[in-house]
């Protein structure tokens, strides 16, 4: 039996799904999977998930980290390339050559924690701390690595990504956005071990577009966003697109559901803004009550300033919703623009708001949500013939939207493809990793 180390900074945890779902992916191929975690997670992320992490590096106790250091001297030349990279090349400050030299030493301790298990190869999800912890421990125990990277942690947080790429068996990433900034990025990674994997959401055989009602300048505009209360999430954004919309006079209420360090700004910003009835902060939300979120939308909208290709998105456009978002990354290649959803640049404020501006004169003198575009009874007879072309777009790219997502991004495709994929790639290094340690120490 195939057994694999599966490590990510946090397991389980809420925001990040697909983690469990690659794992449960291996599982039910056959592949033991010993998941980690370097962070305790949080106990009621452990009982939503009903999975807990067999090994958990914080905090590591003081037995763990003398036999990881003994570990460190017994097989010193496995890393002693790395504690060189760390030490005297590269661009890095202090700091971080302190931190990554503290995480060599977790990875030793990572490592004792694995040994005795059968270990033949340790997969770390995100490009963050926890891969240079995964790749140390695959040196010192003489099995082949890979990781997974998504938005931030190469876009934003890349540090020491040069040698963590050139080392690894395979890289999987989400978008091939991505695939192409890490090939312009870091030349000298062999293009053919960077592969894209894409995400997935769940997607109904078919969408059912709720009852048309017809709309006026009256009525609230309706949005929604998702998302953790983060600085890289941009939500202050959002809260002064909103300040422009209330000047304007255009009625709208926006909801923004997540949690997170940001929320005390957010709250203070708001009530600067004169926001309090408009714009409100729901916090964490359960899954189970996402579906009445995602329904009373008129537009989800997105305003990060870094991603990956959010999930988010892809669960809104499986239920045939308008989304509006920025056009960086891989985002294009989920939402094309007027055609699967709406784009707007990047940090453009004026931008983001008249494309608001105009899906609502795409949404006034129509049906709100409207009937499926082939229906033969799609349109009642008080709306003109005038007005259904503007009806039959927002229709067309609800459609559309739905088809993009349960041809491209659909979970169980995806999940399958990944678990193809991953076999693949660590089958053939399997019997062969231990006698490759002196080409490791060479990267």
């Amino acid at each position: 039996m195939l057994t694999v180390a599966y490590l990510a900074n946090r397991f389980p945890s809420a925001i990040e799904p697909y983690v469990i779902e690659e794992i449960e992916e291996l599982r039910r191929r056959g592949v033991r999977v010993i998941a980690g975690s370097v962070q305790r997670p949080r106990l009621d992320e452990a009982l939503s998930a009903r999975c807990v992490p067999e090994v958990v590096l914080q905090p590591l106790s003081a037995v763990i980290l003398l036999r990881a250091m003994w570990l460190g001297v017994r097989r010193w030349g496995r890393i002693s390339s790395l504690v060189a990279r760390i030490v005297f090349r590269g661009r890095e400050g202090p700091l971080q050559r302190c931190k990554a030299l503290a995480h060599t030493w977790i990875g030793a301790c990572y490592a004792v924690l694995l040994e005795g298990r059968g270990i033949e190869h340790i997969h770390v999800h995100h490009g963050y701390f926890g891969s240079w912890i995964g790749m140390a421990a695959a040196r010192l125990l003489g099995v082949g690595y890979s990781l997974t990277l998504h938005g931030s942690d190469l876009l934003l947080h890349g540090v020491y990504l040069d040698v963590k790429l050139e080392s690894c068996a395979f890289c999987l990433t989400v978008s091939e956005y991505n695939r192409r900034y890490i090939l312009q990025r870091y030349p000298r990674v062999d293009a053919a071990k960077v592969v894209v994997t894409r995400l997935g959401v769940d997607v109904a055989e078919r969408v059912v577009l709720p009852v048309a009602s017809v709309r006026t300048g009256s009525d609230p505009l309706r949005l929604l966003a998702v998302g953790r209360l983060h600085a890289v999430k941009d939500h202050a954004f959002l809260v002064r697109a909103c300040e422009q919309l209330q000047d304007r006079n255009v009625e709208f209420e926006c909801a923004i559901a997540g949690d997170g360090p940001e929320r005390r700004s957010l709250e203070s910003l708001i009530r600067k803004c004169g926001l309090e009835g408009q714009v409100i902060l729901l916090g964490h939300m359960p899954r189970e009550r996402m579906d009445s979120l995602y329904d009373q939308a008129d537009v989800v909208v997105l305003t990060s300033r870094s991603e990956g290709i959010p999930l988010v998105l892809m669960e809104a456009m499986a239920r045939g919703k308008i989304v509006l978002a920025p056009a960086i990354t891989g985002i294009p290649e989920l939402v094309i623009a007027g055609e699967t959803g709406f784009l707007y640049e990047a940090g453009s404020l004026e931008g983001f708001v008249d494309r608001l501006l105009f899906i609502r004169s795409l949404l006034i003198p129509s049906l709100l949500q409207g009937h499926h575009p082939h229906s033969a009874n799609a349109y009642p007879g008080n709306v003109s013939a005038a007005e259904r072309p503007a009806q039959w777009q927002l229709d067309w790219v609800r459609h559309a939207a739905w088809v993009q997502v349960r041809n491209n991004f659909n979970r169980g495709k995806n999940l399958e493809s990944f678990g193809d994929l991953f076999i693949q790639r660590i089958a053939p290094q399997t019997e062969s990793v231990p006698d490759e340690d002196l080409v490791l120490q060479q990267i």
